[in-house]
Parts: C-alpha cells; structure tokens; sequence
C-alpha cells in the first residue's frame, strides 16, 4: 500500500509524485456516522496537476492526457475518498486510487494479436464435440424424438 511520506507518492519504481506536487482538499463527508459526520472533514480529495508537472516524461505525459482525458479538469487529477469514517484512512484510499489510476495511465499499449488460424487438429476436436452433443441430446427425449417426419 503506498503512503504519501515526505519524498513522494511512488508510481513506478521508476515515477514518484513529489507531495509538493500533490494538493490536498478535506470536507465533511456524508452518509453516516453519528454526530461525528458534522464535526469531521473526512472526506478527502486528492490533485495532482499532470500537465504542469516536473516528473513526467512528454510520453508519459501524453499517455496520460489521452488515456484519462475526461478525468482531466484543466490539466488536473482530482481523486476523492469518502467511503470511510477516519481522514486517515480516507486519506490512505485517495492515494491508492491516484497512484492505480496513474500506473494504469502511463503503461505502455499492449502489443497487438497476431491473426493466426485453428490447427487442423483443433477443428476436427470442435466438429467430434459437437457431433458427440448432438448425439447425448437424440438420446434425451425417447421415442418421440427420433421420428424426423413430424413437421
């Protein structure tokens, strides 16, 4: 579980967020939890400008702003945590949804399938399973099932 700690968020082995980069917005949060829910900013949101920041590469930065365009506001990452009672915890999920949606932004495409063909061996399997199905069902309804001049 990665924690926000003094040098940063870690990504990748390779990115870490620095936490001057990270803007940290607390409120009340609903739903419930006693009289507590009017006394305590729970609720956390978590920024992170992608456009202006000094860590990304130009390829990770477009990766980003492409693959999470409409989760972009001006530039900027917004992740929000309310679905527990303590800030902390609230504040431990924020920043598990940042950095999962981050590493999923800047990984590299999948490389594309190769078009390959059914071995012959593979398609006479399929044709003697489906053959055999067919015949486990002639056998199901008895005599009436056999006769094939019923229209």
């Amino acid at each position: 579980m990665p924690s926000p700690t003094r040098s940063g968020l870690p990504v990748t082995p390779a990115l870490t967020i620095p936490q001057a980069e990270l803007t940290w917005r607390f409120s009340r949060s609903s739903g419930p939890g006693g009289q507590g829910v009017n006394t305590t900013d729970s609720r956390v949101e978590l920024s992170w400008d992608v456009t202006g920041s000094a860590v990304l590469t130009a390829t990770q930065r477009a990766r980003l702003t492409e693959r999470l365009g409409p989760r972009l506001v001006d530039g900027v990452l917004t992740v929000a945590a309310s679905e527990h009672r303590e800030q902390l915890r609230n504040r431990a999920a924020a920043s598990r949804r940042l950095v999962s949606l981050v590493a999923e932004g800047i990984a590299p495409p999948a490389k594309g399938r190769r078009a390959t063909r059914p071995t012959r061996g593979s398609q006479e399997r399929r044709l003697a399973a489906k053959k055999q199905r067919g015949q486990t069902k002639q056998l199901r309804g008895g005599p009436r099932s056999t006769r094939r001049d019923d229209g």
